[in-house]
């Protein structure tokens, strides 16, 4: 199908508010997150309200790691989805994926704790990752205190927070832990190769809100020259993916990495591992942020929180 009609109305006011500012690629990262600012106002648009939103810390293998706890008015202690923002390692931060967050906390009635791990290029990988894993082990251990049943938690990520979710749950298994009952793992990118039909097909600008020359600038970024890009936590499409919580993917038509998700949900079907995949049909690279503006949009929503709210009362 075509590109949905209230999408290409945001691509249109968000191209507005960029101007004649350069593609991301030929920015510096603080450029870049400059530009990212601008319009989280259009990101964020028509969020809504929670019954407790606060701002708090984690402890971090390099000093306190940012969060910001959602509270839709649930009983403690209660469930709760860890959520890893994307922005390609790069850009984002706790604002960025406020109103996803609070979508979610809304729609799914779990308490929801969005995670500011450290950003590169200034810490690349493992850091972020590092952030991560430790923010779900004191979750884990320490959850109660923030009225969160350890035992029913899930985890959630956009983007490169699909990437950095997926590699917490293989992270964790490896180390002999499974906090985590299951994840959604949203337009994901898990895998450096940018030849694939969906990075040729619309990958080639930034027409669909993200270019294969965007992701190949995240990519330098995070992994820099010298290290393996394909190292399976970095890469987690060529990790071992056994023993893994159910998961949910989705990818949206008209990504250039729809292909990533494809192939994860592929290896998962051959290998016989439990996970649901979904195609958002006539959707962009980063249409969760778009659910007050779009539809469509706020039933796929509908179904990630379902997902999450069965996986974690289960």
């Amino acid at each position: 199908m075509a590109v949905d009609p209230q999408i290409t109305i945001m691509l249109e006011r968000i191209a507005a508010v960029a101007g004649d500012t350069p593609p991301t690629e030929r920015l510096s990262p603080a450029e870049a997150r400059r530009g990212m600012a601008a319009v989280l106002p259009l990101l964020n648009e028509h969020a809504p309200a929670v019954a407790r939103v606060e701002d708090r810390t984690l402890p971090g293998p390099a000093g306190p790691v940012a969060a910001r706890f959602y509270d839709p008015g649930t009983a403690d202690p209660s469930p709760a989805i860890v959520y890893i923002h994307g922005g390609g390692w790069v850009l984002c931060d706790l604002d960025s994926h406020d109103g996803v967050c609070r979508e979610l906390a809304q729609r799914s009635g779990l308490k929801v704790v969005s995670i500011g791990y450290r950003l590169a290029p200034e810490h690349p990988f493992p850091a972020p990752l590092e952030d991560c894993v430790a923010a779900v082990r004191w979750l884990a251990a320490q959850g109660r205190d923030w009225g969160i049943d350890p035992g029913r938690m899930v985890i959630a990520g956009d983007s490169a927070g699909a990437n950095l979710a997926l590699s917490t749950l293989l992270a964790l298994r490896d180390a002999g832990e499974r906090p985590l009952r299951g994840a959604a793992l949203v337009y994901g990118v898990f895998a450096p190769e940018h030849d694939t039909p969906s990075h040729l097909a619309y990958g080639g600008d930034n027409r669909y809100f993200l270019s294969t020359a965007e992701m190949e600038w995240f990519w330098g970024h995070y992994v820099p020259a010298g290290t393996d890009r394909r190292t399976p936590l970095a890469a987690p499409l060529y990790a071992d993916l056994a023993d893994l919580p159910p998961l949910y993917l989705t990818a949206a038509e008209y990504d250039c990495l729809r292909t990533d998700s494809e192939q994860l949900a592929y290896r998962l079907a051959v290998d016989r591992r439990p996970h649901e995949f979904r195609l958002w049909r006539g959707m962009i690279h980063a249409c969760l942020h778009m659910a007050g503006n779009v539809e469509a949009m706020r039933t796929e929503i509908d179904h990630l929180a379902a997902f999450l709210r069965r996986q974690a009362t289960a």
